[in-house]
């Protein structure tokens, strides 16, 4: 009703100037021409006549507007001695953001703090509909509406019943908290009454945070039975707030908690919960989460997560995290147009049942700096840099290669590495580019229980590549683009592995981002050594229509083998395995990409592809993923993987989603999901059913099934006016 009184004050401001010495069909007006911040108000009206010196009456069509609100109605009389407004309907007031009130008459005193409005209507943020016999207005602040009936459903006769509605005897609506009190509420569902409640607050559409009740959701599964959560949202101020949601079911008593808090300079957020359970009925189950992120002095951010879980299984029943790790970290970093600083303390937690916490590497320790410099004399960019890497096993036993038991792992290493490197690029005749670059790496090891390496171990390594690059651009008719670039490059890296463990370096990825790397190892405690050549051609091409498309061919040649490089890299020859990755995309929303390692066999050791198409009605994804078997990787059997998800809007209102993983090594499912979502502008209800095939020994096959329904239109659930039914 806030905006009733400001519509009403446009009008009365164009109605109580100073009396009119003559009458006029259309008049533009000076409101209390004393007050030199109040705008000019416009009337309109098929006749305006001042009576007595004291009564202005406007009728016919009235329309007044002022400061972005517009008032309609049949007549308007303003008794200046009397100081009231009377307007007669119907009426219609709009303000600037498209909220409504509609009423059939109207009696206001001169100030609109009070007054009665007769067969009242309002429509806020064009979602929320409340219809009551009379409306009064109290202070300037309250509405007070009787006899209401409130929903946000489109009613588009006057015998058709709403989908849902509330019912309630009196409904107090305060502008200034943004609330809506109701008196004997009765929830009613196709106009059958379904729950009465004595008393009832609700925030109206233009508040985002209020306290109370969220959207409750309904989840049934096989390990714990048929639950229901009720979420309660407790706002502590303008910066932080609070949610506790209980869940309970046959099988357990959660509740889940979620805090969260703005400050000046970051944010921070916890979330967790706590179990008692009949899975395991002598334990007190539960998760915990921290995260946030603040900016300090010297342009630094400073970032947290803290992960934490009572048993490596709590996750897969409750769906709250991840079900394979979990990572802890604390990370400090400033980046600068010409320095880069970043350290960070991480903590791993393995819930896999093949894994032991004792024998991973568990605390790590990263810091890394990096500087340019732009010398004059000798030209190029200048690079200097280094890194401090430690990490450590809880484990106190060595490890010892003849041990039968050598997974009883404790061995801790350290590292530091500085680099110096210089590189430079020139164009010559025939727009080909040269590039040279020269490195010189300095390392330092220390190893602990490690019975098959030495305790310390350091060295230098220089190296140096030379490159070459033809970029051939053509340009076609209607703006057709194809760039050809082929790739040439020669390089060395010099001295001898030391005899130390590959612990960073265990994973090694060849793809199109390090195809001229003088080392494609992950970390320096391993580098490729000695000289290799690289070839490689990469194609693009832009479309007039804005379709794209890309490749990218490459190989490479080494004189050395290296026994650290496995069958799953496509390095483990002195001739790789080809290099092959692509993409397309095209304005309809499809796109696709794909990557892999082709051998002379013309068998792809590695492949990873995914397509995915969206537009407004359609979003898919399809995923495939192969790996070889490699037991430098500690793979003993090929894995591979289909992955499928994606949404289909069947109609305006009816949207089905699905998902299907399937193990292609196993031959197995993995993973299989439907949903389905109905929404219109004053309802939302989403059902799920999900079923893991679960493997590992800690883990238990499960099927989920979810519903929630959530009324739409108020300040706690998002309107949803693009889904809104149209009447014929």
């Amino acid at each position: 009703m806030r905006l009733a009184r400001h519509l009403c004050v446009a009008a009365l401001l164009a109605l109580g100037a100073a009396p009119l010495p003559l009458v006029a069909q259309t008049t533009t007006l000076t409101a209390n021409a004393g007050d030199e911040s109040t705008e000019p108000a416009l009337l309109l009206a098929d006749a305006v006549f001042v009576e007595n010196g004291a009564r202005l009456i406007a009728s016919g069509n009235v329309e007044a507007l002022h400061d972005g609100l517009r008032l309609t109605a049949e007549r308007i009389v303003f008794d200046q001695d009397a100081g009231t407004l009377q307007i007669e309907g119907p009426i219609r007031i709009t303000d600037e953001t498209g909220n409504l009130l509609l009423a059939d008459a109207a009696q206001m005193d001169e100030g609109l703090r009070n007054g009665l409005l007769k067969g009242a209507r309002m429509v806020m943020d064009d979602q929320l509909q409340l219809a009551a016999v009379e409306a009064q207005r109290v202070k300037g602040r309250y509405t007070q509406l009787s006899r209401v009936a409130v929903t946000s459903c489109q009613v588009c006769g006057a015998n058709e019943v709403p989908l849902w509605q509330i019912r309630a005897d009196r409904v107090i609506h305060d502008e200034e908290a943004r609330q809506l009190y109701f008196e004997g509420a009765q929830f009613r569902v196709l106009d059958v009454p379904i729950l009465w409640v004595p008393q009832l607050r609700l925030p109206d559409p233009s508040l985002d945070r209020a306290r109370g009740f969220l959207t409750p959701s309904i989840r049934s599964t096989t390990l714990l039975g048929t639950g229901v959560r009720i979420p309660y949202f407790i706002p502590l101020g303008e910066h932080q707030d609070i949610t506790l949601t209980p869940y309970v079911s046959a099988e357990t008593r959660t509740l889940e908690a979620r805090y969260r808090r703005a400050f000046s300079n970051g944010t921070i957020e916890l979330n967790g919960a706590v179990t008692k359970d009949t899975l395991r009925p002598d334990d007190t189950r539960g998760y915990l989460f921290i995260e946030g992120e603040f900016g300090l002095k010297g342009d630094f951010t400073l970032d947290f997560d803290i992960q934490t879980v009572s048993d490596d299984a709590y996750f897969n029943v409750y769906d709250y995290g991840p079900s394979e790790r979990l990572e802890s970290a604390l990370t400090l970093t400033r980046a600068r147009r010409d320095d880069f600083l970043q350290a960070d303390l991480t903590y791993y937690e393995t819930l896999l049942a093949s894994e032991e916490n004792d024998t991973q590497p568990s605390v790590m320790v990263n810091t890394m700096y990096e500087r340019r410099f732009y010398p004059d004399r000798i030209g190029g960019e200048f690079r200097l840099g280094a890194i401090m890497h430690a990490h450590y096993r809880q484990s106190d036993l060595d490890y010892d290669s003849d041990d039968a038991d050598s997974i009883v792992d404790g061995r801790d290493m350290a590292r530091l590495s500085a680099e110096a490197s210089w590189r430079r690029r020139w164009t010559l005749a025939g727009g080909i580019r040269a590039g040279i670059t020269g490195y010189l790496w300095a390392d330092r090891f220390e190893v602990r229980q490690d019975a098959t390496s030495e305790n310390s171990a350091s060295q230098l390594t220089p190296a140096a590549s030379v490159e070459l690059r033809w970029p051939l651009v053509r340009r076609g008719a209607g703006g057709v683009r194809d760039l050809v670039e082929p790739v040439l490059q020669y390089g060395w890296v010099g001295g001898e592995r030391l005899d130390i463990p590959n612990d960073e370096s265990t994973r090694v990825e060849f793809d199109e981002a390090n195809l001229l790397s003088l080392s494609r190892f992950p970390a320096s405690d391993r580098r490729e050594r000695g000289e290799l050549a690289v070839a490689g051609l990469r194609w693009l091409h832009e479309a007039p229509a804005g379709w794209t498309a890309g490749l990218t061919v490459g190989r490479v040649w080494r004189d050395e083998l290296d026994s650290d490089l496995g069958r799953s890299s496509g390095l483990d020859s002195q001739t790789s395995d080809w290099l092959i990755a692509g993409g397309f995309a095209n304005p309809l929303g499809l796109s696709i990409t794909a990557r892999g390692l082709l051998d002379e066999d013309g068998q792809f050791n590695k492949a990873e592809a995914r397509a995915a198409w969206a537009n407004p009605r359609v979003d898919l994804a399809a995923t495939y993923v192969m790996l070889v078997e490699d037991p430098v990787e500690d793979r003993d059997e090929s894995q591979a993987e289909w992955g499928f998800e994606g949404s289909y809007r069947l109609s305006r209102h009816w949207t089905g989603a699905a998902e299907w993983r399937y193990d292609l090594a196993d031959r197995r499912l993995d993973r299989t999901g439907l949903g389905l979502q109905y929404r219109n502008e004053c309802v939302q209800v989403d059902f799920s059913v999900t079923r893991k095939f679960a493997s590992s020994t800690n883990l238990e096959p499960s099927t989920d099934y979810g519903l929630t329904v959530a009324l739409t239109g108020f300040g706690t659930a998002a309107s949803a006016k693009e889904y809104r039914r149209t009447c014929n």
